[in-house]
């Protein structure tokens, strides 16, 4: 039996990403968080999640615990590393469809020069190495966009691959303050025209 009898060689449309693991995206490019860590950020990112700690809202018990300033949650990082998704003059949504999606978003694949075009996409697992706090006043960014692994798989959902990317977050001065991997699934969702179907 063929590959493409028993629906496999879509498969092969991946090979060019397996064989990828290890280089890196980003071009040596940092894409730098939409805005530097503020006071009023963190509060307001505190605020519903009733997170109490003086660390991240006194300044001076964030001085007197040895910081420059009131710290960053760790939980934060995503939202201070991510670019804007809006500029003024800029279209973001170009269409009213009820799922209607970004024109551009920094946590998708719409980028990914290699493999076959795929129109579904969603984070599967995240692990953060820690390797000490951001402060009011700092700008962080993630340098690096380095592919860890890339397994094809077809799934619930359609046929695609789970991808895991590293980067490393840094300061402006280019201080390595985190290290992160993010699992992905990119895949073409099933009944779309002509895949995810059996025998495709």
């Amino acid at each position: 039996m063929t590959a493409e009898a028993t629906g496999t060689g879509w498969k092969a449309d991946w090979q060019p990403v397996v064989d990828a693991v290890g280089q890196d995206f980003s071009d040596g490019e940092t894409t730098w968080g939409a805005d530097p860590v503020e006071h009023g950020a963190i509060r307001r990112y505190l605020e519903p999640l009733e997170f109490d700690c003086p660390l991240h809202t006194d300044r001076d018990v964030a001085l007197r615990a040895g910081f420059d300033d009131v710290t960053m949650p760790y939980t934060g990082l995503m939202s201070w590393t991510l670019p804007p998704m809006w500029r003024p003059g800029e279209t973001l949504f170009d269409g009213d469809d009820r799922d209607a999606q970004p024109v551009r978003s920094a946590i998708n694949n719409q980028d990914m020069p290699l493999g076959p075009r795929t129109t579904g996409f969603f984070g599967t697992d995240i692990e953060v190495e820690f390797l000490r706090p951001v402060v009011a006043g700092e700008r962080i960014g993630r340098r690096g966009r380095r592919l860890v692994s890339c397994a094809p798989k077809e799934t619930a959902v359609g046929r695609g691959a789970f991808l895991t990317w590293e980067s490393e977050i840094v300061t402006e001065p280019g201080e390595v303050v985190a290290r992160i991997r993010i699992g992905t699934y990119a895949y073409v969702p099933k009944g779309t025209a002509g895949e995810g179907e059996e025998g495709t």
